[in-house]
Order: C-alpha cells, then sequence, then structure tokens
C-alpha cells in the first residue's frame, strides 16, 4: 500500500468525477479519455492559506475578460502539483464560487515544490500560483454559483472515498506486520504474543481495523444504490477509516520498537502517512460536525438551534 500512488488516482478520479457529473459533452470528449489512460495528470487545486477546512472562503478570483477568465491566486498543499498537466481550481467569480480548469503550460503559473512533509513524501506537492492566467470561458466547469456545492462537491465525496480504502489498506497492513512481529519475536525468552498487552494492542487493532473496512462497505453499497445517504456514509467511513489507521499503526510501531521506527520500515511509513490522513479531503474534526449534523436532522433538528415545527414526546 503506497500513499502516494493512492494520492495520484484518488486526485486524477476526483477531476474525472467532476467532469463525468458537471462539465459539458465538448469538456469530457476532450479531458475523460486523456486522463483515463493517464496521458495527462491532473490535481485539485482549492485549498488556500486561509481557506483550508472552508473552502468557502477562497478568495483566488476567476474574473471575466471578453471572451475568456483570468484566474489570480495562490493555492497551498496540491497533490500531484508539481507534475499535474491541468489544475481544477476552485475561486470566486464575482463572489459566487467558480470551478475552472487551468492547463499547467499557460503564461502566469508557477510552482513551488514542497520538500520534507511528514507523510505521502512521493506526492510531489507544491505551492501553485496563478498569476493572471487567461483561460477560455470553455474551460470554465459549470456556471458560477455551482463551483463548491456541486463541482468541488463531488470532486471532495469521490476523493474521501479512495482516502477511507486507503486507510482501510494501511490499518490491514500495519495489523499484518504487528501480529507476524508479535508471533515471531522473543524477549526474554519469551514470545511477544504472550505478554498481555500486546495481544490486547493486537485484539483493539483488529477491531479497528475490520469496523472501518465494514464502514466502508456499506458507504459503497449505498453509492451504488444512488442512497441519498450515501455522502454521509461516505464521511463517516473516512472519518472511521483514518482514525483507525492512525490507531493500528501507532499501536504497530510500539509492538515493532525500533524495527517500526526504522527508516526503511514500511510500517513507520504508514504511521507518518496515516496522520496526514486524518487530514485531507475534510479534517477529523469537521467530519465530526458533518457526522453530527447528519444525526441530528434524522431528529428533525433545523439548523441555527431552531426547533422543530412539531417535535414529539413529553413537552
Amino acid at each position: 500500500m503506497c500513499s502516494a500512488l493512492r494520492g495520484l488516482v484518488t486526485v486524477q478520479s476526483m477531476v474525472g468525477a467532476a467532469l463525468l457529473r458537471w462539465g459539458t459533452a465538448e469538456q469530457r470528449e476532450r479531458w475523460l479519455p486523456a486522463l483515463a489512460r493517464g496521458e495527462l495528470l491532473a490535481a485539485f487545486a482549492a485549498t488556500e492559506t486561509e481557506a483550508g477546512s472552508d473552502l468557502a472562503a477562497v478568495t483566488t478570483a476567476v474574473e471575466e475578460e471578453g471572451d475568456a477568465y483570468t484566474v489570480t491566486g495562490e493555492k497551498r498543499w496540491i497533490t500531484f502539483g508539481e507534475v499535474a498537466d491541468v489544475f481544477l481550481v476552485l475561486g470566486s467569480a464575482g463572489g459566487r464560487p467558480a470551478a475552472v480548469l487551468v492547463e499547467a503550460d499557460r503564461t502566469g503559473v508557477l510552482r513551488e515544490p514542497v520538500r520534507g512533509q511528514l507523510g505521502m513524501r512521493a506526492a510531489q506537492l507544491a505551492h501553485v500560483r496563478f498569476d493572471r492566467v487567461r483561460v477560455p470561458r470553455e474551460n470554465a466547469v459549470a456556471p458560477p454559483g455551482f463551483g463548491l456545492s456541486h463541482v468541488a462537491a463531488t470532486a471532495l465525496d469521490h476523493g474521501r472515498f479512495t482516502v477511507a480504502w486507503g486507510c482501510v489498506g494501511m490499518a490491514e497492513a500495519c495489523l499484518d506486520a504487528a501480529a507476524d512481529h508479535a508471533a515471531r519475536r522473543a524477549q526474554g525468552g519469551v514470545v511477544l504474543a504472550e505478554h498481555q498487552l500486546v495481544r490486547s494492542l493486537l485484539g483493539r487493532a483488529a477491531v479497528d481495523s475490520r469496523a472501518a473496512r465494514e464502514l466502508c462497505l456499506r458507504a459503497a453499497r449505498l453509492r451504488e444504490a444512488g442512497d441519498p445517504d450515501a455522502i454521509a456514509e461516505t464521511v463517516a467511513a473516512k472519518y472511521a477509516a483514518a482514525h483507525a489507521a492512525t490507531a493500528v499503526a501507532g499501536s504497530a510501531v510500539q509492538i515493532l520498537g525500533a524495527a517500526g521506527c526504522a527508516p526503511d520500515s514500511p510500517v513507520g511509513r504508514y504511521y507518518r502517512d496515516a496522520k496526514v490522513m486524518e487530514i485531507i479531503e475534510g479534517s477529523a474534526q469537521v467530519s465530526e460536525l458533518h457526522i453530527a449534523d447528519h444525526l441530528l436532522r434524522t431528529r428533525g433538528h433545523r439548523p441555527g438551534g431552531r426547533r422543530p415545527e412539531r417535535e414529539e414526546g413529553p413537552r
């Protein structure tokens, strides 16, 4: 399991999913075959210095200029931004969220590679600046006003789903490595698996891994059925799977000891990558709010703390 490779497939398919659902026929014909074949690499340019989890606050300007748009702003921590051929950029057009495709070879696109991050070190992250980059009007994906609620939301939903499954893979790989080590490694003449605390760590790790897989399978079934609860279940699956990956990787490092901390240890790499998974495509804290909001809506709760128009039970 390589998180960077998973990240490449994720961002490629995030852009593809957004175009498949909201792009014009001409955009789908132009971009999707090349993206599917890997002839072009795509990146999703959304986050900014002051707009990480709050994408409604992006300040990148998408301005009409005759028969074209100009894109001005800076995006941060863009996965595979260093090598992408095209960016799906989330910006603001006259105060309305807008999404536009910007080819990387256009004048005014500047990239700053990011090095030494905690995890996903092969993901070729970059900060990308757009300095009055001019793109044709047909590069706009959906009309202004739909860039966040429709285009970006579709991309992020797909991203959460793939991240969730990637986290399941990391958790299961760490569990396998820890169980194998515990069954073979002896300390003081006693196999590690004979220590109750080691078995306790393995037991919790096994349950966390299985629970994450089951939630991902539930989200997959709902998505395939077109169930309206699929988006909420995907958020829950991503939240649980990222937590499982972090917890199981931590237990695995504890059981493997120095072997788990070695520079060439896959478990050590998973441990670093797993923490990143709790942040990308919706941080753990933001996911908690979404999960709680969905739960409360099923009880008739209205935003802003208003009571339901009709309540059941004693008053």
